[in-house]
């Protein structure tokens, strides 16, 4: 079974630390950036199948991060799950005019993120 490649992006190493743990035991490998700017250089350098995006960041908001990876012709396919403070519509709503394919809310809950990867990466594995 080959791995998907999934980018996590998010300033804090705790939601990381999460992140990395509900994907743990899937068929996937873990990329990690902590800022909007480390993000869009990375979704160009490893070309993930997948983007996991906080939407409040230091350098550069998940906002404009989302925004350039679906304006570059190399990275504008790959699904992008914004992960959001719960409660916050209006970030949903600007992270749709954005481009963004998904999103969670946090706290993150573990079943619902491995559906939406299960479901962007197709992979259907049983864990």
């Amino acid at each position: 079974m080959s791995r998907k490649k999934i980018l996590l992006v998010d300033d804090s190493s705790t939601i990381l630390m999460m992140e990395k743990f509900i994907l743990r035991n899937g068929p996937y490998e873990l990329v990690t950036a902590m800022n909007g700017e480390e993000g869009v250089r990375k979704a160009a350098e490893h070309l993930p199948d997948l983007i996991l995006l906080d939407v409040i960041m230091p350098k550069m908001g998940g906002f404009e991060a989302c925004r350039l990876i679906r304006n570059a012709e190399e990275t504008k396919s790959i699904p992008i799950i914004m992960v959001t403070t719960r409660g916050e519509a209006a970030n949903v709503e600007a992270g749709w005019a954005n481009g963004c394919t998904d999103y969670v809310t946090k706290p993150i809950n573990s079943i619902e993120l491995l559906a939406k990867v299960r479901n962007f990466l197709d992979d259907g594995a049983c864990q």
